[in-house]
């Protein structure tokens, strides 16, 4: 049974839960099943661009939106009506909303209401009251916008035909809000990992972005909340005193200046922006990857995409036991899950940093689940799962 699946999200191109969407989508299209992907063009603001992959299984759909910046970001009720009109032309056998922004929402919605096709809707971040709106900097920002977030984090839970969730936090959150447990199905996101082959050694990484030879290097990749930044530079000063030569690199697009924070800036470098391959490369030069995650509601419901991106490439993972991940690092041993402490989190840092044939077994560990149980591919057969079985209810 070969499906046409509109999937929504309100995020821009490789942000976010973007790439959650994506990879479903296009190993769903490998199975001759026909996707279309809307997500929020970087730029556009009148019209839509589509573009095909997978043979033209795959449709990727730019559509517009009317603010700037990082406003652009599920809100706007111009880009809301613009993907409804557009849905109106058309079928699908199946509708797929991540997370409920008024972009993805409410023309998922519409679409499902006027032709009976049944709605999946994913839940992968705690954004309302006691979640990631709490990580705003205290004020009149804050507290307009939490009401906001929740009512439509919330309020259309029960709309669904079926949920798929992230974490078991937001399983219980789904629960309460009404929606029948038996409906909902846990999917962790996924890891793509390249041929062994593929992956550069990590001394000739070293080598091409001219880091040290010998120092011990911490590895940490994209955007932190304020909290979770302070709790990684005072861990990461109890290592530096511990181990003079250690060095903190911090890859790809971060909004806050860990060096500022640390006691001793030089001991943090810094990449800026990389394209997926440099990102790969300055990974592959680490020691360890840090996932430093203090014990808030924002942590605890959802499920960091940098621990796919360590996974995939080997790289061994020190992280705190908030939400899932205790009990994940457990199962699967491809890290060490700490207190959520400074002191704890370093410590298990610096014993690791002395034990590399420790981090050579969790980082083999990481990249055999990477490239099995955990990657996109297999994840996405609970995924079809859940479209077939809600396909046939309807």
């Amino acid at each position: 049974m070969n499906l046409r699946v509109g999937l929504l999200v309100f995020n821009l191109p490789e942000r976010g839960t973007y790439f959650r969407a994506y990879h479903f989508a296009r190993d769903l299209a490998r199975r001759g099943h026909h996707c279309t992907l809307i997500y929020t063009a970087p730029h556009e603001r009148r019209r839509f661009r589509v573009r095909y992959e997978q043979s033209g299984r795959l449709a990727l759909v730019a559509a517009p939106d009317a603010l700037h910046g990082s406003l652009r970001s599920g809100w706007d009720p111009w880009a809301a009506l613009a993907r409804a009109l557009w849905l109106r032309g058309s079928r699908f056998d199946l509708i797929h909303a991540f997370e409920c922004r008024p972009t993805v929402i409410g023309p998922a919605l519409v679409a499902t209401r006027t032709t009976g096709t049944p709605l999946v809707i994913d839940w992968c971040d705690w954004f309302g009251r006691g979640g990631s709106v709490e990580e705003r900097p205290p004020g009149l920002a804050r507290a307009a916008l939490r009401p906001v977030e929740t009512y439509f984090e919330e309020r259309f839970r029960t709309c669904a035909d079926a949920t798929t969730v992230i974490n078991h936090t937001l399983r219980q959150k789904a629960e309460k809000l009404g929606v029948l447990p038996e409906s909902i199905s846990l999917i962790p996101n996924g890891c793509e990992a390249p041929d062994a082959a593929e992956l550069t050694p990590g001394e000739a990484a070293r080598t091409a972005l001219g880091l040290p030879a010998d120092a011990p290097i911490i590895g940490y990749a994209g955007a932190i909340f304020a909290r979770d930044a302070r709790l990684m530079a005072t861990a990461f000063d109890r290592v530096h005193a511990a181990r003079p030569d250690a060095r903190l690199l911090v890859l790809g697009y971060t909004n806050i200046a860990i060096e500022k924070l640390v006691t001793d800036s030089s001991a943090v470098l810094r990449s800026g922006p990389l394209s997926a391959a440099d990102l790969r490369l300055g990974l592959r030069a680490c020691d360890l990857g840090w996932v430093p995650l203090c014990d808030t509601g924002a942590n605890r419901g959802r499920w960091p995409l940098k621990i796919s991106s360590y996974m995939e490439l080997g790289l061994p993972i020190v992280t705190t036991n908030i939400g899932d991940l205790g009990a994940f690092f457990a199962r699967y041993p491809a890290g060490v899950a700490t207190a959520p402490t400074p002191e704890a989190l370093a410590e298990a840092t610096l014993a690791l940093l002395a034990d590399r044939p420790r981090r050579e077994e969790l980082g083999d560990t990481g990249y055999r689940l990477a490239a099995g149980e955990l990657s996109w591919a297999r994840l996405t057969d609970r995924v079809e799962a859940v479209y077939l079985r809600t396909a046939r209810q309807a």
